[in-house]
């Protein structure tokens, strides 16, 4: 298969590319470092020309929710009229678990308005809600330290690793649209202050972390707002054996989707 990886020349995309290969299919890697900018539509026809599917990875970097609303809205209505035009059968989009319950979140307003459009513009579809991935939690604590102080929630995740969620993507967008949401989550419920504290210990950053609802995540996401149900996709790889592996405590991006 032909499969168009929007977003292929970052973290995610790149190893869904990989994965795609390793299966035997086609990954194009659509990205505006090459060309083709979903927001605008410059480049999108001649890049899904001939595309039987396309895995929406893309991101924005904005704590602002009218701009990342904005986005998301306006690449996604792009990128689905130009996959009409080009005969697309399948749009996968990688979306977020708990995405209803965080109200407040910038990021989750965004997704939310993505998976909307996704389910009423005439394209075949699969939404795919994916847990947090391993390294969220430090990533999480660095970007809102204060002088060597970090307010964190105790939210419960089940992270998985990027690697894993790649190779559900790739298996989703070559396989038959579902018209429907889907969850992926690691094998294991974890303590994201848990999390966090252990991964930068093993980085050796000092930073006291200060567990708290007053932060980037309220209460709404507390409990198991942010937990798989009972039907999810589980992965294997656990958090142990991510921060065990090679290369797993050099600082990452923390797939904040």
């Amino acid at each position: 298969m032909q499969v168009a990886v929007v977003g292929g020349t970052g973290r995610i995309g790149r190893q869904l590319c990989d994965a795609l290969g390793r299966a035997g299919h086609h990954a194009r890697r659509l990205s505006r470092k090459l060309g083709v900018d979903v927001h605008t539509g410059a480049g999108l026809d001649a890049a899904l020309d001939g595309a039987d599917a396309v895995v929406d990875v893309t991101n924005v970097h904005s704590d602002l929710t009218a701009e990342v609303v904005e986005y998301f809205t306006t690449s996604t209505r792009t990128l689905l009229a130009a996959e009409r035009r080009a005969g697309v059968g399948h749009h996968v989009l990688l979306s977020v678990l708990g995405v209803d319950h965080g109200r407040y979140v910038p990021h989750y307003a965004g997704k939310r308005a993505q998976e909307r459009l996704v389910a009423v513009r005439g394209v075949p579809w699969t939404v795919v809600r994916a847990a947090q991935l391993h390294d969220f939690p430090a990533m999480l604590a660095q970007r809102v330290e204060r002088d060597g102080v970090a307010p964190v929630p105790p939210l419960l995740l089940q992270p998985l690793a990027a690697e894993d969620l790649a190779a559900v993507l790739a298996d989703v967008a070559t396989g038959r649209p579902l018209h429907a949401m889907i969850e992926v989550a690691g094998p294991r419920t974890e303590d994201l202050v848990d999390l966090a504290r252990r991964t930068l210990q093993a980085r050796g950053h000092e930073l006291r972390l200060v567990p708290t609802w007053r932060g980037v995540f309220g209460l709404e996401l507390s409990g198991e707002a942010m937990l798989p149900g009972d039907h999810a996709l589980l992965t294997e790889m656990t958090f142990d054996q991510w921060l065990a592996a090679s290369g797993a405590v050099a600082a990452g991006d923390g797939g904040a989707r």
